[in-house]
Parts: structure tokens; sequence; C-alpha cells
């Protein structure tokens, strides 16, 4: 293909419907055909980026390779696609009007009045047209976040609309994902809302080509005719999407009602996907011969979207095993007071798991959590936070005193086994907490007796963090002859990136997040062998 395609995904209705499942799944497809796709995210929040969000207002923050703080849409992107997405793939409000009051400022628009059409919607279809010519993407597939008719999103659908009249109806595809709500009292789906977001659209000068109506319950055919008839849609081109029991299905359901071929012929392509992976990856899911259960134990636990990456890995892993997971949310603050139902929890788990995080609440449960798997041979996963709770609670059984810590928790601390970077430390004295990290992409060398090498197979491995304390290597000596193995550091020696236990069956702590490049189809060896571990126990 000589010239990028466009497909923009909307939605409708109310947000929280599965719009980044939809263009992950669609991407998919393509992919399935051979094509190259990838994605762009739309986020009309104000936030330059969600780094400095709280996980309860927006979920977990999602690590690029090049250490872009995203959405965790783009998570759902690269694990359906299996790439590595850039900075370039994911634009908000904030970014937009960030770039555009910058050039005003320098005298770019030598004194124009600067407007949001057309100036903000140049800077947003500038970024579209520079992402498909940077990726080389044969489908540039972009997600406009929020709910149609949001005020702060139309900038966003009147880049879209502008953008098709450039590159012509050839060229450009809308889809548009809209719920159908359902009726207790009367027992029945209402389609009046989906019409109703479609008029927004059309107000606004955009008609969908495809629609994806969601439901949790069954779709007839009268409501899909319904939707064709008065949203201006052919029958084939509208879509029943119910609730999945899993999101890895909806490849398949979609294509089941031949969606490749309707974005084809719009586009003038004779093509076929092979979904042959994605059906062997359901058939697991739908068939499991084993189950093994998971203690995930953190502080954002009634709100899984903060671990989103963490339990969509471990459900890889888990699917690759051909098993089933009983994952049980364990709260760490609850683990401090001693809560008798969440310590039965904890024991009652064949593998237990501390994902990051930040902040002193709940510390001292996770360091609980980390001496009982210790002590009584549970498998472990330490991810970047659960790496460092693993190393305070093993210093201070070898030290023989709690005064131990890290200085995010006691800054005062007598013992800081793990202690903050000297270059960031500067950067927090000035509160500039979005530029304290490391971030993005980091190489690390494995030690060859290790259990981290025996799952990667290779000594060189690259994992991304986001994480601004670090193992302090004052104790390194003192904790590696009481039987702490540094299984992996930065090429240099310098930092630690990997500790083990050395008595115990599988017990792993890693400073890096590698949740962020686990996918369904190839899952992360690390979250592999753990779970094997778990199944074996």
């Amino acid at each position: 293909m000589s010239k990028p395609r466009f497909i923009f995904v909307t939605g409708g209705v109310c947000s929280g419907l599965g719009k980044g499942i939809v263009a992950a799944s669609i991407g998919a497809i393509l992919k399935a055909a051979d094509f190259r796709v990838f994605s762009l995210k739309f986020d009309p929040y104000l936030n330059v980026d969600p780094g400095t969000m709280s996980p309860y207002q927006h979920g977990e923050v999602y690590v690029l390779r090049d250490g872009t703080e995203t959405d965790l849409d783009l998570g759902h992107y690269e694990r359906f696609l299996d790439v590595n997405l850039t900075a370039e793939s994911n634009l908000t409000t904030g970014q937009v009007y960030q770039e555009v009051i910058g050039k005003e400022r320098k005298g770019t628009f030598l004194g124009k009045t600067i407007q949001v059409i057309p100036h903000i919607t140049d800077a947003i279809k500038k970024r579209i047209y520079y992402t498909a010519e940077s990726s080389k993407a044969d489908f540039l597939i972009m997600e406009i976040g929020g709910t149609v008719g949001d005020i702060e999103g139309e900038p966003f659908l009147e880049a879209a609309r502008q953008l098709r009249q450039e590159v012509g109806p050839q060229n450009a595809l809308y889809v548009h994902v809209a719920l159908l709500p359902y009726l207790k009292t009367s027992h029945e789906l209402k389609t009046k809302p989906v019409q109703a977001s479609v008029r927004e659209l059309r107000r606004l000068g955009i008609q969908p080509e495809i629609i994806i109506a969601r439901a949790d319950y069954p779709i007839k055919k009268e409501h899909l005719e319904k939707i064709a008839l008065f949203c201006d849609v052919p029958l084939e081109a509208v879509f029943p999407a119910t609730t999945s029991k899993s999101i890895y299905e909806v490849p398949l359901n979609l294509e089941q009602k031949n969606i490749s071929q309707i974005i084809f012929k719009q586009f003038g392509i004779v093509k076929k996907p092979n979904l042959h992976s994605w059906n062997t990856l359901v058939r697991r899911i739908k068939h499991p011969t084993r189950e093994v259960s998971i203690g995930m134990v953190g502080k954002y636990t009634s709100l899984g979207d903060a671990y989103l990456s963490v339990t969509e890995a471990l459900n890889s892993a888990v699917y690759h095993h051909n098993a089933k997971m009983r994952l049980q949310w364990i709260d760490a603050e609850s683990l401090e007071k001693k809560d008798e139902r969440e310590w039965n929890a904890l024991k009652r788990v064949d593998g237990i798991v501390i994902p990051g995080g930040f902040g002193t609440r709940g510390t001292e449960g996770k360091i609980a959590a980390a001496k009982y798997a210790r002590e009584n041979k549970v498998p472990y996963l330490g991810l970047c936070l659960g790496m460092q709770i693993a190393t305070i609670e093993f210093a201070r059984s070898i030290l023989k005193t709690k005064n131990v810590n890290s200085t995010e928790f006691d800054p005062k601390s007598a013992n800081p086994v793990i202690h903050i970077m000297p270059d960031q430390e500067k950067k927090l004295l000035k509160r500039e907490y979005g530029a304290s990290m490391r971030l993005g992409s980091w190489k690390c060398r494995l030690v060859k007796d290790s259990l981290s090498f025996k799952a990667y197979g290779v000594d060189d491995i690259e994992e991304r963090h986001r994480h601004r304390y670090e193992f302090n290597n004052t104790y390194r000596e003192q904790l590696e002859a009481a039987g702490l193995r540094i299984a992996g550091t930065t090429p240099d020696g310098l930092l630690v990136e990997i500790i083990e236990i050395k008595d115990h069956p599988w017990f792993v702590g890693v400073q890096f997040h590698p949740e962020f490049q686990s996918r369904p189809l190839r899952p992360h060896p690390l979250f592999r062998e753990f779970v094997r571990a778990c199944l074996n126990k």
C-alpha cells in the first residue's frame, strides 16, 4: 500500500464501553491480514500526560519503550498488535494546547488570533500525518477518548472530519461504538441512545460507516435493523458486541460477522485475515485443564484498572499453561491491621504478586506478605515496588532490626536498603515529581545460575522502568552473603535490577515492569515461569 489508511473509533452514550478493545481488535484483524498497523489515542483531558494522575482517576499509567507515560488503552494496542508504540501514539488536549500556545508566545503565528479552528485542529492533524509517516503503517487506527457530545472532545472530532475531506473517503473510515442500555422494568434493550449519539456525530459532520452495538444482554436482529435504518448504515455494517468472558474473543467475534470485508470494501482491498493463533488462544481460555490461585497484594485493589497490565500478563501466562486463574485481591492495609479474613485469603493462594506503586500507605502489609512468601516457600513475583519490598523484608530478617526501610517511606531510616538516586534527589527537592523517575527501556545483564536467566534463556534483556528509588549498593555484599542473589544488573553492574532468594523454589523481585512487554500470544518469560511454579506448588 502506497498511502496509509485512517480509521477513527468514537464512542457514544457513555464511557467505558471498550472503544480501546474495539480499536485494538480491528488492528489485530488487519495485522492478521499482513498489514502494518499503528495506533494513536486521543485523550481530551488537559493534563499533558497521565503520569501524575491518581490510579483512582485514570487507572494504570502505561509506560512505552521510549519512556512515554500514557493511557492504559495503549497497553491494549501493544498486547493485541504485538508492537512497540512510541510517544507519537498518545496525544492529549494538554499537549496540543501546550504546543500551540508555545508557538504563539514565540511569535510563530505573526500576531494572528489563535482559535480552535484552524490552529488547534491543524495541530491535531499534523500529529496524525506525522505518526502515519513515521510509523510507515498501512493502517493508522485512532481512538478518540471520551464520548460524543463531550465539549472537550469536539476539536478531535472536527480534526477527524477535516482529515477525511483532505485524504478522501476512500482513505478514511469512521467506526462508532455505542451502548444499548437494558431496561429491567420492560426487559428490553433500547436503541434510541445509539441513534441519538449517531445524530450528534452527524451534526458534527461525521457519518460512521460501521457501528458497534455494545450490550450486556443478547442483541436481536430487530435491534440491528433499527440502528441501520435510523443511522443510515447498511445492516451488515452494524455489529452486535455483547460482553465477552474474555477480551481476547473480541477479534474473533467481530471477524465472525465479516468486519474485515466491510473495512476492505471501503478501501478497495481484497484480503482475508488469518486468525489461527487467536483461535488457539481462545480455545485454551475456554477449555482449561487446571486452576491456579494468585494473590495480588496492593492498595488499589478496589480498582482493577490500576493493575491492568499485571492482571493481563498473569492471564496470558495462565492461558499458556492451559489453565484458568482465580485472582484474589488482597488489601495491603488490611494485612497491616492483621485482618483475619485477608490473612486467611493470603494463606490459601498458590502464589503472591506485589505490583508497583508509590507512597507509604499499605507498605508494612506488603512487607508482611513478602515475609510470608519467603518463609513459607510460596512462589513470589515482586514488580518494581514489589522488588524493593522484598529487599526491605529480607534485610530486616538478616540485620535483625526493623530499622530497615526505603527513604521513600522513612527518610531518616538507619538502614536505607532502598534509596533515591542522587541526580533524582535534586529534582524532588524542586518538587518536579513528573521528571524525577527512571523511565522507559533499560538494558539488564543476567546471572547465568539464576531463575531469571532460566526464564529468559539469554544473557542480556531490555525492560521498561517507572520508578525513583534504587537498591542501595552499600548493603549489597552483606545481603548477598546472607542468601540474596543479585540475578540481574545494568550492564555496568551499578544498578541492581533483579533479586532472588537462593533457598526458595521461586522468589523473584524485579526493579522494572515486565508486565508492559507481555502479550496474550507471547507471555512474558517471568510471568510464564512464575505461573509454572504456582501450578507445581
